[in-house]
């Protein structure tokens, strides 16, 4: 029972992993066509949530490794900048201001 556990952890981490990866995908597709940088944030965390959830496929107890975390909040972070970054007044509405 409990090797049938593991198996199936290790499967859902790689579902997930791939999805994030086929997001990213996604957010790179729109980029090229848009050259908006928050597509282009958005792929880079996307593409880095998947590789840490490809990490935890590797390492024996993910929980243990506390730079897996960081790597987590540098991806949030991104996501978080581009969001800031894409709703910022532009410099041209700015000047239309004063």
């Amino acid at each position: 029972m409990g090797q049938n556990v593991l198996e199936f952890n290790a499967f859902l981490r790689g579902f997930i992993a791939m999805g994030y990866l086929v997001a990213g995908l996604f957010f790179l597709r729109f980029y090229t066509r848009t050259r908006d940088r928050l597509f282009l944030l958005f792929c880079v965390a996307f593409w880095l949530l998947g590789m840490l959830r490809a990490a935890m496929l590797l390492v024996v107890d993910p929980m243990e490794q506390h730079y897996l975390y960081w790597l987590r909040l540098v991806a949030y972070l991104l996501i978080l900048t581009a969001i800031i970054d894409k709703n910022r007044p532009k410099q041209s509405a700015l000047r239309k201001l004063r």
